[in-house]
């Protein structure tokens, strides 16, 4: 027996609407009607990240990976830059903790 989802609800909404909610679906990887279930009983939606958003937070990771190294090579010779180069290092991995692919 099919025990899947076997009613079907429709509503009206305009053209531009429906662009967008496809829109919405198609980044987030969901169908539409998987989409407009979830915003209806407000479940997390995340959205998928395109290659660009990828290279960015990797190029992130590199910088905050560097900005380590120089402030750990600096800690002897001048302790009050290895604290601002690690502070900056740190805002750079809460940033990164926002968005995580």
């Amino acid at each position: 027996m099919f025990k899947g989802k076997g009613d079907l609800v429709k509503f009206r909404c305009s053209v531009y609407e429906k662009k967008l909610l496809n829109i919405k679906a198609a980044r987030s990887g969901l169908t539409l009607s998987e989409y407009i279930r979830r915003s209806l009983f407000e479940q997390e939606i995340t959205e998928r990240f395109t290659e660009e958003h990828i290279e960015l937070y990797k190029m992130l990771i590199k910088y905050h990976n560097n900005f380590k190294s120089i402030g750990n090579m600096f800690k002897k010779r001048n302790p009050k830059l290895m604290e601002e180069v690690h502070a900056l290092a740190n805002d750079i991995k809460a940033h990164l903790k926002r968005f995580q692919p």
